[in-house]
């Protein structure tokens, strides 16, 4: 993502730049490398922890107050920050609460000794881009609205065929044929074809 984003400030000239992703782009070093970049990154983060799914608070239930250091829980508690470690070449933050055995939601928010929530160094980059997703929470469906159909009328035209070719290669140039003829028809269809061989003359 943030190849491709550091392209399109180059292509348009911007240095800020606002881009919409889906969730399958959430990487926190991707996005974190656009932020340096200065662009803003609006994308929702994938629900990958199974205690929503088993009826359990979730981390986005944790509110992390910044002065403190702390995370507040659901029940109200503070969960102090106790150790940092790296993994996988990410350094994370470990938080947790001795108050978890005698809380009564401890049932609907973990099933071992204590809840323990992990904050990477960077998280505030990831708030931050869910701060944008919720002041603008139809950002995703515009998303999907100027981008879905383009590859909806690719596979049309292409018909519900594999690549003719094969090898990396020869597939990236068919399918730069196709994105070719794509945009061709595009602009014949929002210019014109005086306007475009006016501009192919230039």
């Amino acid at each position: 993502m943030a190849h491709m984003s550091r392209q399109g400030q180059v292509a348009t000239g911007h240095e800020a730049l606002s881009v919409l992703a889906d969730r399958g782009y959430f990487s926190g070093e991707q996005i974190l490398a656009c932020d340096q970049a200065g662009i803003a990154v609006t994308l929702p983060k994938p629900l990958t922890s199974g205690a929503k799914a088993e009826g359990r608070f979730g981390k986005q239930d944790f509110v992390y107050e910044a002065e403190a250091d702390t995370y507040r829980c659901p029940a109200g508690e503070q969960l102090s920050y106790r150790y940092t470690n790296v993994e996988e070449g990410l350094t994370l933050r470990r938080y947790w609460t001795t108050a978890c055995h005698g809380c009564a939601l401890k049932a609907r928010c973990t099933p071992a000794k204590e809840r323990r929530v992990t904050r990477w160094e960077h998280e505030a980059v990831l708030e931050a881009v869910q701060r944008r997703l919720d002041a603008d929470p139809h950002a995703i469906l515009t998303r999907r609205q100027t981008v879905e159909h383009v590859f909806g009328t690719l596979k049309s035209g292409v018909g519900a065929t594999h690549f003719r070719t094969r090898q990396l290669r020869n597939v990236a140039t068919e399918m730069s044929l196709q994105v070719l003829a794509y945009n061709l028809k595009r602009v014949l269809a929002v210019l014109g074809t005086g306007l475009l061989l006016t501009a192919l003359r230039a």
